[in-house]
C-alpha cells in the first residue's frame, strides 16, 4: 500500500471516529430522527475537502453505517437504511468538490449539507409520509422537519469551519 492510500485510510478512520464522538453531543434532538450536534458533520467536511468526492463519499458512507449501528438507528425497511443512513451521509463528501481555500471549504460544505437534506426530504415523503398531520403534504412536512434541525446544524458547522480551517490547512501541508 502506498504512503499516499495509507494516509487516507488513516486520516478517513480518525474523522469518522472524531465525527462520531461529536455525534454524540446533542444540543438538540428530534422526535423522530435527527439532531442539532456538536459539529458532527464537520470532520467528515474537512476530509473531503482535502481528499476530494470520491474518498470523501466513501468515507462519508461508512460513517452513515456507523451512524445506524451505534446510534441505534430506527429503520422502516433497508431502503430507509440506504437513504436515511448512507446515502444521506454519504452526500456529506461531496463537500470533497471545493478545496483549496477556505471559502471553497464552505461552499463545500453548503453543497454536501444541501445534499445531504435533499436526500432526507425525499426519505421523509417516500418513506416517513405517515407521520405528516392530517392535511399537511408529506413534502411540506418532511422540508419542514429536516430543515429544523439541518439549518441549525448547517449554520454551525460553517461558521466553526471558517473558523478552523486555517489552521488544519496548516497542519495539513507540514503533514
Amino acid at each position: 500500500m502506498s504512503r499516499t492510500k495509507l494516509n487516507v485510510l488513516v486520516e478517513g478512520a480518525l474523522m469518522i471516529a472524531l465525527a462520531t464522538i461529536l455525534s454524540y453531543i446533542k444540543i438538540f434532538e428530534m422526535p423522530q430522527g435527527g439532531s442539532i450536534t456538536a459539529v458532527s458533520m464537520l470532520p467528515i467536511i474537512l476530509f473531503a475537502t482535502r481528499w476530494g468526492v470520491k474518498q470523501g463519499l466513501l468515507t462519508a458512507m461508512v460513517y452513515g453505517v456507523l451512524q445506524f449501528l451505534l446510534q441505534g438507528g430506527f429503520s422502516l425497511s433497508p431502503w430507509s437504511i440506504l437513504l436515511d443512513y448512507i446515502l444521506a451521509f454519504g452526500a456529506l463528501g461531496l463537500a470533497g468538490i471545493f478545496h483549496g481555500t477556505r471559502t471553497k471549504a464552505v461552499l463545500g460544505a453548503l453543497v454536501g449539507v444541501f445534499a445531504r437534506f435533499v436526500v432526507l426530504v425525499f426519505s421523509g415523503v417516500v418513506l416517513w409520509y405517515m407521520y405528516a398531520p392530517k392535511g399537511v403534504s408529506p413534502l411540506w412536512y418532511s422540508i419542514t422537519y429536516n430543515a429544523s434541525y439541518m439549518v441549525p446544524e448547517l449554520i454551525i458547522t460553517c461558521v466553526v469551519l471558517y473558523l478552523v480551517y486555517p489552521q488544519f490547512d496548516k497542519i495539513v501541508k507540514r503533514a
